[in-house]
């Protein structure tokens, strides 16, 4: 069976691949455990100065797997999506993403927590919660509207209405739009830039970057991850759901 999280170390960089292409590198429960242990793992290694986070020049990825959410009853603090979310969230190392197609739930959401955003002119963002009968999760209830305003953050959120590459760069959500075919040779280049340098200046400064969201951020995580899971059981969620599985 094939890893569905790829990693490559070169010269401080940590790279992970998202590698499910048959289903959109649509996240399971498997790739949140092996993603927080990475994370971890490269927190603790001093070898590794930054992270570029990646999927493949099509398709970054397509959210939650939801077939993998049937029959889950409630998120708890050890469920491998939590333990993901707290974890990047609470990375010390500068992040890097390089978004290619869809980037649809968790795929945008994760974004908000990176250091650098990179998305190739075919990236299209998509933030379709309440059109499953769910809820914001990973802090965007608190950092969306920090990055583009409540009246956009809600017009995202509530209507759920996909946003292309160059919406995104305007709206501040990304650093830089390129061409699909040199969107990972960029990322890699800027995430070796970052690596090489001195890793103590580079972490004190992302920490002072992100202090001041630092504990509301985790709080809005387990904040969300309750009202997801009761909005889960609920009827409407388990409608749209299912709706969406026998597509």
């Amino acid at each position: 069976m094939p890893l569905t999280i790829l990693t490559e170390q070169q010269d401080g960089l940590l790279i992970l691949t998202l590698n499910r292409p048959d289903k959109r590198n649509a996240l399971n429960t498997g790739m949140y455990q092996a993603l927080a242990d990475a994370l971890r793992q490269a927190t603790r290694d001093e070898h590794v100065h930054a992270l570029l986070l990646q999927g493949q020049p099509d398709c970054f990825t397509a959210g939650n797997d939801l077939a993998d959410f049937v029959g889950k009853e409630t998120l708890e603090a050890d469920d491998p999506i939590l333990q993901f979310l707290h974890t990047l969230a609470d990375f010390p190392k500068p992040v890097i993403a390089a978004v290619a197609g869809p980037a649809v739930g968790i795929g945008t959401t994760l974004l908000l927590h990176c250091d650098l955003v990179y998305l190739a002119d075919n990236a299209r963002l998509q933030l379709p919660f309440v059109e499953l009968g769910l809820v914001p999760e990973f802090a965007s209830s608190l950092l969306l509207p920090r990055a583009v305003g409540h009246l956009k953050a809600a017009e995202l959120l509530l209507l759920a209405d996909p946003m292309d590459a160059s919406e995104a760069l305007r709206l501040g959500l990304a650093n830089r739009v390129l061409a699909a075919s040199e969107l990972l040779p960029f990322a890699r280049e800027q995430g070796l830039r970052l690596a090489a340098k001195p890793p103590k200046a580079l972490q004190k400064s992302k920490a002072l970057l992100r202090q001041e969201l630092k504990q509301a951020v985790h709080f809005v995580i387990d904040l969300e991850a309750r009202a997801f899971s009761q909005a889960l059981q609920g009827e409407e969620a388990q409608r749209r759901i299912a709706h969406r599985l026998r597509r």
